[in-house]
Formats: structure tokens, sequence, C-alpha cells
């Protein structure tokens, strides 16, 4: 349900729905805009008839259903679009978040020229894999805490944020010692038990789409990590698995619009796993700056004829300012920037 406080309601009538709303069992959360308050309260069905008495509370305007079944990260509840601040940067609103780096973290020279490469075009983030899920066992793994201390040290020298993924419930703790912004990839957008704890965590999240999802899965495995206190999710598409042999994954840029409707959450592109053909890259790019997206993930290598994992979709450093050359024409026209 939805409780809509009246413009200008007191603290203390902000203070009493809270309370009440709780002693119905329900988990409020609140959301304080600057007009007014809207307070989503998220529990049992069966309770709704009692939240509806709250209508006649002095301060409150009006209580309403919310029909979609992820409620949190919806429209009906927060109409206007969110920002997320990962540690002073911001994802959405005029702000275009730009990252890019390896898919894996493979030595301090490589992280170190990545970020470099990161950083002269205007990047905020880092990215690069210290844990790799691989589709084969004896497939390179990553380099765990070692590539988790190189991330740190180029953040470090070059003012970039770290973007990481978490595999395991295990490795939240180390990651969050390290990392800005945790990363969930697209074999774990339906790990549940994982979304709860890093709900928990307390790090903005970087959803991807599952590569079978829908776009309601992906909204439904947002609000569980909503749903445990984190509203500080973006996110991700990193194209679809169809038909199509030509292209790794079939890029949906349509999503933009689509969840523009339903959602307040930003959300970013992953045009090198959305093709895996380093070659579509960048005029993808520019397709998702023009559709609307909030920003964009690019994987970059020096060499990727020899790069541990997804070589063939990474742009090496000149093609990769090219593409950013491109970019930031289309930013300009959009009214965003960097």
């Amino acid at each position: 349900m939805i409780i809509v406080m009246e413009e200008g309601a007191s603290k203390e009538q902000v203070e009493h729905v809270l309370e009440h709303t709780i002693g119905l069992g329900f988990q409020p959360h609140p959301i304080y805009g600057e007009e007014r308050v809207v307070i989503g309260a998220i529990g049992s069905d069966r309770g709704k008839s009692k939240l509806e008495s709250l209508a006649v509370q002095p301060g409150v305007e009006a209580v309403t259903p919310i029909l979609k079944p992820y409620k949190l990260v919806s429209r009906e509840l927060k109409d206007a679009p969110s920002v997320v601040d990962v540690d002073g940067v911001e994802i959405g609103g005029k702000t275009f978040a730009m990252m890019a780096g390896p898919c894996s973290v493979e030595g301090r020279e490589q992280i170190m020229s990545c970020a470099e490469a990161v950083k002269k075009e205007g990047g905020q983030f880092l990215r690069g894999g210290a844990f790799k899920p691989r589709t084969s066992p004896y497939a390179f793994q990553g380099m765990a805490e070692e590539g988790l201390q190189l991330m740190k040290e180029a953040k470090d020298r070059f003012g970039l944020r770290i973007v990481t993924e978490v595999m395991t419930v295990r490795d939240i703790e180390l990651i969050a010692r390290y990392a800005d912004m945790f990363q969930i990839g697209a074999r774990n957008m339906a790990n549940f038990s994982l979304l709860k704890e890093i709900g928990q965590a307390g790090l903005p999240v970087l959803l991807k789409r599952g590569m079978s999802a829908t776009m309601e899965e992906w909204l439904m495995s947002a609000e569980y990590i909503a749903s445990e206190g984190n509203n500080r999710v973006v996110l991700c598409e990193r194209g679809i698995r169809t038909f199509e042999t030509y292209t790794r994954n079939t890029l949906d840029l349509s999503v933009i619009p689509a969840m523009r409707e339903r959602t307040h959450l930003p959300i970013i592109i992953d045009p090198s796993h959305g093709t895996g053909v380093r070659a579509y890259v960048p005029s993808m790019a520019a397709a998702a700056v023009a559709a609307g997206a909030n920003g964009l993930m690019i994987e970059i290598h020096q060499n990727p004829e020899v790069a541990f994992s997804d070589g063939a979709q990474s742009l090496e450093f000149p093609a990769y300012s090219e593409m950013m050359d491109t970019v930031r024409q289309y930013l300009e026209v959009a009214g965003k920037s960097l």
C-alpha cells in the first residue's frame, strides 16, 4: 500500500503513521520528497484492510494499493527517477555514468593501464572481475583478494570508483572492504538468498539482467534487494539469449523506455556482453545514449588477443577513445555530461 501524506504534514504526524504501520505488521519505507512524504507499506495482503484505516489519521491524504508485484522499485511508489550516489558519484539525472575496464583483473600492469584509459576519457568507474563465473570449471576464475587489492590501488591512483562482481554470500564482507559498488551478474540475478544478503550489506548495487529473464523478473530481483533496506539499485541490461547466432546475446535497448514506465531505478547498458563483438560495441553504445540510458559499462583491454576472458568483445584503448568521442557528442544532444 502507498500512504500519501498531505503537503505540509508535520514530523509528528509522519512519525505517528510510521509507528501505526509497524504496529499493523507492515514494514514502512518512507520517501521524503520536497513537497510531501510518501510511505510504502510492505507486508501481507491479508492486512491491507487494516492499513486503509490510516486514511483517517491526521496528515494523511490517501491510502492506495500498489498494483505491481514489485512495490518499492515501482513508479507507483516513487514517480520521480532515482539518483543513486556511489561514494560521491551520481548515477541518474543529468550525470552519465561511465564504467569501463577489463573483464577480469589479470595483473598490476593490466589494471593500471585500463584505469588510466578510463580516467583519461572521463570515466568515473573502474570495472573488473576479481571473482569470475566461468562456464568451464577449468577456465581462469579470477585473482580473488589480490585482484581486489590491485583494483583498490588503481582506484587510489586515478580517483575512480570500483564496481566488481559478488558471486557468493561468503565473499560479501571481503569485497565490501575494497569496492564502492557490488555487481550482481546475470547468472546470479535469481539467486535470492544472495540478493537478500546484498540488500543488507550497505553498498550500492549494479543488478544485471539474467540472460533469459523477463523485465518483471528482473524488477522482482531488484525488489529483493530493496526489501532488505537498500534502494540504491542500478539496473544493467547486458543482452538476452535468443535464437540469433551472429551475436553473443541480443542487446535489448527497448528496456530503456519500457523500464522508464515501470521503475524509478536508473538503468545502464552493457553493449560488450550485449553483442559479444567488439566491432558492434561503439554503435550500440551510441544507441544506448540516444535511447536515454543513464550510463554505459564497457570492456576494454590493452591487448584483447591475450586477454584471459572476453577478449573478443573488449575494445583496445584507441577504439575506446574513439567511441568516447562519439558518446560525448550524443551526451551533449541529450543534455547530459560525464
